[in-house]
């Protein structure tokens, strides 16, 4: 008898276990509805996963094709193959206009169809990504439109030193940087040194910004300071905002953005010099050489190195396709042999703009600018004389530059970061 009270005892404890686990059961599910009373997550159970998202999109919500645009290809070559009629087309595109003109799509861009995972499996988005960093979202439904949006970006803040030994490129390169970190460069010095002229033994170290997106990197790297050694001189650059926009300046507070670039071209070699006794290599005589010759490659942007108004944009025998520009009434600068002109008389044009490209016309035996500089009416070696820097650091701004600049200075010094 008490065998058989033991073996009812034993079983009521078994469904009384069961009826127990299957509230708590449900007291846990019903939980799950209100996530305010959630019961506690069973340990060592996955956390949920939050769906993917991209461009704007629930990306898990949709099977998705993708490929690049190929050259000739318009908005109907890429949307006719997934089914969308003509008509829809066109008033996808007509209606995107005052957003974004689908003309405007380049081959080689990335782009995605994203069709509704059911039954239908009808096309609900068409992304086209129109660079690095920006794209568009078309809705394949009535009604239509265009929707531009911003990847999300890393600003990542790098460094690099070296010692020039054979090209700054290479050289950069050799030290882990980007070699486009070389145009960086030439752009904040592009008034204080001219980069065809760079030696062995020159110096830099540099802190810098890149942008990353999705892990790569994008855009040109942005010089924050540059401790550069040129042919013995030390030419400090502090990035620094006064209020007009980020400029560099000197560690005196000079900015170093001057009245005139250096040179007319990017990474030239000077093949000649200003020399009044310079043996002519066409004409096979002794005649004076009024410019200094910039060797480049055929159809490189030649670029205005001051602000100024077109005077002459012409050809002639010897100096082939040209461009002249008044600067003041004490500057004027000449451009000479272009391949192409870019600019035309009476146009005003900016420092830096391009007008026109390099080339051969004229008395020339290869491509180059021949670049020659007025002051007062007399042609002189520009590369000899001195310019005043633009703006300097103003009074109500000379404290909070020399915070910055030593900032930036203990970064270099002490290889630490930029705080």
């Amino acid at each position: 008898m008490g065998e058989t009270r033991s073996f009812w005892n034993d079983m009521r404890g078994f469904w009384l276990g069961l009826l127990a686990v299957g509230l708590i059961g449900t007291i846990y599910q019903c939980g799950n509805l209100n996530p305010e009373t959630r019961a506690p997550a069973i340990q060592g159970a996955p956390e949920p996963q939050a769906p993917k998202e991209r461009f704007g999109i629930i990306w898990s919500d949709f099977l998705v094709d993708s490929g690049e645009v190929k050259s000739g290809q318009s908005l109907s070559h890429l949307l006719s193959p997934a089914g969308l009629a003509a008509g829809a087309i066109a008033n996808i595109a007509e209606s995107s206009k005052p957003t974004y003109d689908v003309r405007s799509m380049r081959a080689g861009q990335p782009w995605w169809l994203a069709y509704r995972e059911d039954s239908s499996q009808t096309p609900a988005f068409f992304i086209y990504q129109r660079n690095p960093m920006d794209y568009a979202v078309f809705p394949l439904d009535s009604p239509y439109g265009v929707k531009l949006g911003t990847l999300p970006t890393d600003t990542v803040i790098e460094r690099a030193k070296g010692i020039i030994q054979e090209a700054l490129y290479l050289d950069l390169e050799r030290s882990g940087a980007p070699t486009s970190l070389a145009l960086s460069m030439a752009s904040v010095y592009a008034w204080t040194v001219d980069f065809s002229r760079l030696q062995k033994g020159d110096a830099f170290d540099i802190i810098y910004e890149r942008t990353y997106v999705a892990g790569k990197p994008t855009g040109m790297p942005r010089v924050i300071v540059c401790h550069f050694e040129h042919r013995g001189q030390s030419l400090p650059a502090y990035r620094f905002d006064q209020g007009e926009g980020l400029d560099y300046f000197d560690s005196e507070g000079q900015s170093l953005r001057k009245a005139f670039l250096k040179a007319p071209v990017e990474f030239s070699r000077i093949s000649s010099r200003y020399n009044m006794k310079r043996f002519h290599p066409v004409l096979n005589r002794m005649k004076a050489h009024y410019g200094t010759d910039y060797a480049a490659p055929s159809g490189t942007p030649i670029i205005a190195v001051g602000d100024g108004v077109v005077t002459k944009s012409a050809y002639t025998s010897g100096n082939g396709k040209y461009v002249k520009i008044r600067h003041n009434e004490t500057y004027e600068t000449q451009y000479l042999h272009m391949s192409r002109r870019a600019v035309h008389v009476g146009e005003r044009v900016r420092q830096g703009q391009t007008i026109g490209y390099v080339g051969s016309t004229g008395l020339a035996t290869g491509p180059h600018v021949c670049f020659r500089f007025w002051k007062n009416g007399k042609q002189v070696d520009h590369l000899r004389e001195a310019f005043p820097p633009s703006t300097p650091i103003k009074d109500d701004h000379i404290a909070d530059f020399e915070e910055t600049m030593t900032r930036l200075r203990l970064a270099i010094e002490e290889g630490g970061e930029v705080r």
